[in-house]
């Protein structure tokens, strides 16, 4: 009896151990039927999770199940023909590895699992090409200032203008020897207050020649605002001449609501599921009215939107950040060059999940098993995994705070407003040039025919 006693509590707790696993485990030796788009027994155009394969050799495993593939030809949910959900409700299909975006109505008819896996809608835009900045020259200044600033010069030179006539009325003769009172000496004067404003403005100088105090109080009220203004004007245009020459289309999606000629595609059956559930919300409310403004703004496949996304246009892509890193990975093995980049801000965090028949014993089975990936954290892992990008080429827009490896040398671009401004510089003086070239000409003419009818006249 003693030795019989520790021998039947092992059976029975062993009895109970076996039931309650046989019980936890409904899919214990079952066989299912998978659908699973990235499968190569299906076309290429589907689109799955790339780890989905390995997704389902895990859960096969832990919970001791076969399966077998089941080849599907149309999308989840096509607008023409059979979808993928339709083979679940069929009872055709026990398990469905894919992308589900959880609503309602597909709640409605087959069993949502837990969201295996989180995203969010990155927008592709067409990596910008290095652009002149010419503007680089007038953005240090709103154009108020510039405004004001234009006033300001004419104001101080019609007041030292009219200050030194007033002074000079009196009388044509000035004792002092600086001051001459005729009329060449008062346009002199004038001339040389057209350069003491134009040469303190351009950082050149210029002495206050005359010696009356409210001419010299204007002079050093205008010294000290254009101190102010030259100083203001050179520290904040280094910024605006180091400044990127390849500025990104968009920086988020609200960008595309002030600029009417970016073009929104997106893929069907995507964002619009989220425009369906939240079209109280004033942005969702927008993207749909510039997705129906154009009648190709919704592309079947990501293939075809990808083709109009070209560098130098004004189309951009909305789609989840995972099949986006696809895109740009294929384009990049295409083309070899980086012809795409995400936007700095993505856009709506989506979750993903799995389907099965509605009411189906294993979904919570299915449940755990996700809930156990998740937990270890390997799923993270097998995106890095599955979607390895090139370094030189990830999608990711260029981080301002990031030192760069090497040091980079302006180009000629960076200055082409510097450029710009020296040519019409000197293209006005080559006209002025050219002008008083004519008129010393037609007086030296003028000077020698009056002194030939002088000498006439003599004889």
């Amino acid at each position: 009896m003693r030795l019989t006693l520790p021998y039947l509590i092992f059976f029975v707790w062993f009895s109970i151990f076996s039931c309650s696993s046989s019980v936890s485990n409904p899919l214990n030796g079952k066989h299912l039927r998978v659908i699973w788009p990235s499968w190569s027994g299906n076309p290429k155009v589907l689109l799955g999770p790339l780890k989905g394969g390995v997704l389902l050799d895990y859960l096969s495993a832990r919970f001791n199940f076969t399966h077998e593939m089941v080849p599907v030809e149309g999308g989840l949910e096509p607008t023409v023909g059979r979808g993928q959900l339709n083979y679940l409700i069929d009872n055709q299909c026990d398990l469905l590895i894919n992308n589900i975006i959880p609503t309602v109505s597909r709640n409605k008819n087959v069993d949502l699992t837990i969201p295996w896996t989180y995203d969010n809608f990155a927008i592709l835009i067409p990596v910008p090409d290095e652009t002149a900045n010419i503007n680089a020259v007038i953005k240090p200044f709103q154009w108020p200032i510039w405004l004001g600033l234009g006033v300001s010069i004419l104001c101080v030179i019609i007041a030292l203008n009219t200050i030194q006539q007033f002074l000079d009325q009196p009388s044509k003769k000035e004792t002092n020897a600086i001051e001459l009172g005729d009329d060449k000496m008062v346009q002199a004067k004038t001339t040389n207050y057209y350069i003491y404003v134009y040469g303190l403005l351009l950082s050149q100088g210029g002495p206050c020649e005359s010696k009356r105090l409210s001419i010299r109080l204007v002079a050093g009220v205008w010294t000290l605002a254009t101190f102010t203004f030259v100083q203001a004007y050179s520290s904040i245009l280094f910024t605006y001449v180091v400044a990127p020459v390849n500025r990104p289309l968009i920086n988020s999606i609200y960008d595309i609501f002030d600029n009417s000629d970016i073009n929104l595609f997106v893929r069907v059956r995507t964002i619009d599921l989220l425009i369906q559930k939240n079209d109280t919300t004033a942005i969702y409310r927008e993207i749909a009215k510039r997705l129906d403004s154009k009648s190709n703004s919704r592309c079947a496949y990501i293939s075809e939107c990808i083709q109009k996304v070209t560098p130098g246009s004004s189309n951009i892509f909305m789609e989840a950040s995972s099949f986006a890193k696809d895109a740009i990975k294929v384009e990049f093995n295409k083309t070899g060059k980086c012809n795409l980049q995400f936007a700095t801000e993505g856009f709506a965090t989506i979750v993903s999940t799995f389907a099965l028949p509605k009411q189906s014993p294993y979904t919570k089975t299915i449940n755990q098993g996700l809930l156990e990936l998740q937990q270890s954290g390997i799923i993270d892992f097998w995106e890095l995994w599955f979607r390895p990008m090139p370094p030189q080429c990830n999608g990711k827009p260029p981080n301002g705070n990031t030192a760069p490896k090497k040091n980079s040398s302006l180009s000629f671009k960076n200055l082409t407003g510097a450029f710009i401004v020296l040519l019409v510089g000197l293209s006005l003086s080559s006209l002025a040039f050219l002008f008083e070239k004519i008129i010393s000409i037609r007086e030296h003419r003028l000077g020698r025919s009056r002194n030939k009818v002088r000498f006439a006249g003599t004889k």
